[in-house]
């Protein structure tokens, strides 16, 4: 008879999401995790496998719930503009914050993981594929509509936002001002007038 989990993984798994998000991989160890989770190293193993396998659980899952939010700020009915000005100055917002310490964990596996990692690299690449399409989109949808003018590219737009983004929120980590980020924001914006 097989033995019932004495923990919730999914919550496990969320826990987990939340020190690497905060320390980063390589300054996570086995025995951080263990005593963040609250887990013993055995369970963690055979419900999660390696360290490395519950990053990349645990990235797939934040990016996931990321994308579900981008996807749903950027597919309302009606002016698509509107939509991508709100999404770039959030980013901004979101850097800017007092508890931005952390980060991105999509821009933070770039930097730390993905040079070296080719699974991590393939996971950093998909998010901002899925996000470049749903920018894309909308600006497209926004020339359709006659927001944006006919001469502009939206997939090259959509490029820069997305480049502009993740540099967002690596100012917005290492900067201690606010208006550094929010400055960026805004003169990218005017491009799109």
């Amino acid at each position: 008879m097989a033995r019932t989990k004495e923990f919730d993984p999914d919550a496990a798994l969320q826990a987990a999401l939340e020190l690497f998000w905060r320390r980063g991989y390589e300054a996570t160890s086995m025995s951080d995790l263990v005593e963040h989770l609250g887990i013993g190293r055995a369970s963690l193993y055979a419900t999660f496998g390696s360290k490395h396998e519950l990053y990349l659980k645990a990235f797939d899952r934040y990016g996931e719930n990321r994308d579900a939010v981008l996807l749903r700020e950027l597919s309302q009915p009606g002016p698509a503009l509107p939509a991508v000005r709100a999404v770039l100055r959030r980013f901004a917002a979101e850097a800017a914050d007092e508890e931005r310490l952390s980060g991105c964990l999509v821009t933070n596996t770039a930097a730390e993981l993905a040079p070296h990692d080719p699974q991590a690299a393939r996971r950093v690449e998909q998010r901002w594929d899925y996000a470049e399409t749903l920018l894309h989109s909308a600006l497209a949808r926004a020339q359709a509509q006659g927001e944006l003018s006919g001469d502009r590219d939206p997939r090259a737009l959509a490029r820069m936002l997305l480049v502009l983004m993740q540099g967002l929120r690596v100012a917005g980590k290492a900067s201690s001002d606010p208006a550094r980020v929010r400055d960026a924001a805004e003169q990218a914006l005017s491009v799109l007038d």
